[in-house]
């Protein structure tokens, strides 16, 4: 029993040990760039590297926000021409505020789509069902690169081009997102639904009252996921976006990197910027996406 116990006990150190390297390695690079934002050029620079900034600056983000202006904020109003624009500011601040403006959107029609979508696929018997299901499963097969003219020819036509909208309707309708809430709603009870339109229930009222807060931990994962798809969508926000003020952050960070390819202080602190909402909402959703992947792992 004691060298159970002894071998059990060193398992978990083990374990743990190993929990903690792998923790270090992947926080890494983040803490690196954070601390990189504020260190001097000749530091950044050093042949021997500076693990911790001997000397703090600010000078880095100072660069960031005074090398180029933009309109605070700028509405198009979707398939039309019309443009409202804002008082004058920072460039990144303006990139930031697009960032998070095109991910929050995709992220909240991404999963009002996907989960009406995903209930009725998995809950209701229509003709058809199974095809489209079928059809929905192939597309997260298919490269972005595959539609991507076509994509452009009709954001051009609907006048969308060069503009957030452009980014944020082709994910809105993301296949993964629809399977993954389908395999939540697969769980629900039929009972309780039955129950419900006894009770009188309309459809709706099903969904919202009975279904919604079943399958609320999937959700809460797509969430995570479209943000984060949506916010490192590099390729489609390259294509899609040309203006200065129209920019990500991502697309302002390379921009910056090509006008000045050696300031890498410039570009830690645009990095630096551009990783604060990810770590918010990942920290705002962990539970819901811890169990969602659990509960996923299960039903799959």
């Amino acid at each position: 029993m004691k060298t159970k116990f002894t071998k059990t006990k060193l398992y978990k150190i083990l374990a743990y040990l190993t929990i903690i390297i792998l923790a270090i390695g992947f926080t890494f690079p983040l803490y690196w760039i954070i601390t990189g934002s504020f260190k001097t050029p000749q530091a950044i620079n050093a042949t021997t590297p500076q693990w911790f900034p001997q000397e703090w600056t600010l000078a880095n983000y100072e660069k960031l926000f005074s090398r180029q202006v933009a309109p605070l904020w700028e509405i198009h109003v979707p398939f039309t021409d019309i443009v409202f624009a804002g008082p004058e500011v920072p460039a990144a601040i303006r990139w930031m505020g697009n960032t998070i403006f095109m991910a929050v959107v995709a992220m909240l029609l991404t999963c009002i789509t996907a989960a009406m979508a995903g209930y009725a696929l998995a809950k209701k018997r229509f003709v058809g069902r199974t095809i489209i299901f079928t059809l929905i499963v192939c597309a997260m097969a298919l490269p972005k690169q595959v539609i991507l003219i076509p994509l452009i020819r009709e954001m051009s036509s609907l006048n969308l081009y060069n503009t957030l909208w452009a980014t944020i309707f082709p994910i809105v309708g993301w296949p993964f997102g629809v399977f993954l809430i389908k395999q939540f709603a697969e769980g629900i009870p039929g009972e309780m639904m039955e129950a419900a339109r006894i009770d009188g229930a309309s459809e709706w009222r099903t969904f919202a009252d009975v279904a919604l807060p079943m399958i609320k931990p999937g959700i809460g994962a797509l969430a995570i996921f479209t943000f984060i798809n949506s916010w490192d969508d590099y390729f489609m926000q390259l294509i899609m976006l040309s203006s200065t003020s129209n920019l990500t952050i991502s697309l302002g960070i390379a921009k910056l990197q090509a006008e000045n390819s050696t300031d890498f202080g410039l570009i830690m602190a645009g990095a630096a910027l551009a990783a604060i909402p990810i770590i918010v909402v990942f920290l705002a959703f962990q539970k819901y996406f811890t169990k969602g992947i659990t509960m996923g792992a299960v039903k799959g």
